[in-house]
Parts: C-alpha cells; structure tokens; sequence
C-alpha cells in the first residue's frame, strides 16, 4: 500500500552519507554513498514520496504536467560555441558573469524555504491532505528552498555556492570582477487570468508554473556550461579545474531532476482537482484545474520562449559587441563570433 501522507522531517531527511560534498575545502550539501554514488540532499524519503503521489495521481487518471525543457529549445546568445569564440579569444568575462549570475540567482531561490505559501485545500473540493499539493507547506517547498541556497548559518553550500566553486575552479578566484543579475524583464501586462480565484491561489498557481519554466531553463544552462567547462583546449593549465567544475554542475543537475519532477506533479494534481470560485457578485461555483492553467499557460509559454527572449538577447548583443570591440582584433573575432551563430 503506498504511503501518501508524510511528516516535515520525514521529507527533509538526507541519505546515510558515506562522505560528505566537500569542494576546495568547502562543505557542500548532498554527499556520496559507499559505492561513490552521489545523492542529493533531503531526498531520501522526498523521492520515494514524489514517485508515491505520482502513482496515486495516475491511479486516479490523471497525469504528470505535460510539458518538458525541450519549450525553451530556442536560441540563445551565445551560444556554447561563440562562448568558445570569447575564451579563444581571451574574452572570458562573459562566460564568468553567466556562472555568477546563475550563482545569484539560485541563492535567491532560498525564499522558498522562508515564505508559508497559501493553503491550496482551502480552494479544492477534493481532499488533498494524500497529494504532493498538500504538502507544499509541510516540507516540499522548503527543500526546494534549501537546495539552492543551502544552509549557510550551518555552513552547508547549496546551489549557489556550488556555482561559485566551480567557477572559481575553473578561472581562478577573482578572475573578473563581481557582478550581479540585471534587472528582471517583467512581461508587459499584469492581467489576471483566473479572476473567480482569490488573487492568493491564482498567484501560488501561477508561480509553480514559472517556476517550472525556469526549471527547465536552467537545464539547458546546465547542459551548455558543461559543454563549455569539458572543451580542454579553453582551459590552458586549469583544464583539470574545469572537467572538476563541470562534474560540479554535473550534480547540481542530479539535484534538479527532483524540482521538475516535484513541480510536474504539482501541476498535474491542480489539473485533476476541481477549484471552488466566487464570481464578482459573491456566487459561489467551481472550475476545473485543467480549465484553469490552460487559460494562462499558453501566453506564460510565448512570454519565455518567444518574446523574452528577443528582448533579452537585443541586450546582450549590444553588450557582447562592445566587449569585442575593445578587443586588439575586435572585427576578427566580431566575425568569428558572428559565424558561430
């Protein structure tokens, strides 16, 4: 029979680590087991967990989200081989803001773990208290928090950290200056598209499935800095640094297989759930959770693959050209970079 319901320290509780992840002298989250198998943190019974309500949900009929990295297949400046133009060329910097801004980033993701979310029961008809949705606030968004911005009052690295480490394996600590994230480029209309919901669940509902997309973005981050990191002839003297900087990302990447598969499941349980509404003259009714991220999901999708990313990558090519230009051969690598589109 499966177990569907789970206490906060049950979900929170890491595997029987045989040696701890320790990078440069660094305590890092996870750990390997005695066969050198590395093992996510906090995913000892939180797997097991999510492949339980994903059972269940399917036992109901229902289904994971439908929808994988392969949306955000699109392209992207630069790309992993005009990277290798840029460190050719001794034009590193960028390669270095991109592993510090992801670094930032994932330690902003810790505010999962800080922020009691709404309670969805409240709105769904069914009983939830069996579905990975009823736990959001019992341990399962906490995690998620924890992983990328790990446990810094105890010394334990998350995600962001693990970053930084393997950026500065990679380059040299202080290679290039710091850098923070640029300013978030919000979508041009802030409509609300459930409206009979409370403002609070149409916004919880909603932030799952952006977080969903920023999950599968950051996969393809993964994927290419790795590519970068294990091209050998980048990396001069620090080639070794750099293979040990992509296995890094390697297990950041094992840690967020969890995240996708979490928050498809999440989304897949509201699907099958029914949300009660109160239209604008206080009459009480219902909508399905299919019906209801359907109605969003489309424009939330052209707003990541196709809109955003004109308008980002417009900056970072009026950004990149003024690098290269200052560059002593700047039109010799300007076309090089240009023939790697």
């Amino acid at each position: 029979m499966l177990t569907l319901r789970y206490r906060r320290d049950e979900l929170m509780e890491d595997h029987d680590y045989a040696e701890p992840q320790v990078i440069a002298g660094r305590r890092m989250h996870g750990g390997f087991l005695a066969d050198g198998t590395y093992q996510p943190p906090r995913t000892k019974v939180r797997g097991p967990a999510i492949d339980a309500w994903t059972k269940a949900l399917r036992d109901r009929g229902g289904e994971l989200f439908d929808a994988d990295a392969s949306l955000l297949d699109g392209v992207r400046l630069p790309n992993v081989e005009q990277q290798r133009v840029l460190l050719r060329n001794g034009l590193g910097e960028t390669f270095w803001n991109n592993l510090t801004i992801i670094g930032k980033i994932e330690a902003k993701g810790r505010l999962l773990a800080d922020i009691t979310f709404p309670d969805l029961q409240d709105v769904i008809v069914e009983d939830i208290s069996e579905m990975a949705i009823g736990h959001l606030n019992e341990g399962l968004l906490v995690a998620h928090g924890l992983d990328e911005g790990g446990l810094p009052d105890q010394g334990i690295g998350g995600h962001d950290e693990m970053w930084f480490v393997a950026r500065d394996l990679a380059f040299g600590a202080g290679a290039h200056p710091d850098v923070d994230p640029p300013e978030n480029i919000a979508r041009p209309d802030d409509e609300r598209r459930i409206p009979e919901l409370r403002p609070e669940i149409e916004g919880l509902v909603s932030f799952l499935a952006n977080l969903l997309l920023i999950e599968f973005r950051a996969e393809l981050g993964f994927s290419e800095t790795q590519a970068v990191l294990r091209t050998p002839d980048l990396w001069g003297d620090r080639a070794e640094q750099a293979d040990e900087a992509a296995d890094i990302i390697g297990r950041i990447r094992t840690d967020e297989e969890i995240h996708v598969s979490s928050l498809r499941l999440y989304l897949g349980e509201i699907r099958a759930c029914t949300f009660r509404t109160v239209d604008d003259a206080g009459t009480p009714g219902t909508i399905s959770g299919a019906e209801m991220i359907d109605r969003f999901w489309h424009d939330l999708v052209r707003w990541a693959v196709v809109d955003k990313p004109a308008l980002e990558a417009d900056q970072q090519r009026r950004v990149l050209e003024e690098r290269i230009r200052a560059h002593a051969e700047a039109d010799r690598v300007l076309q090089e970079f240009d023939a790697a589109a």
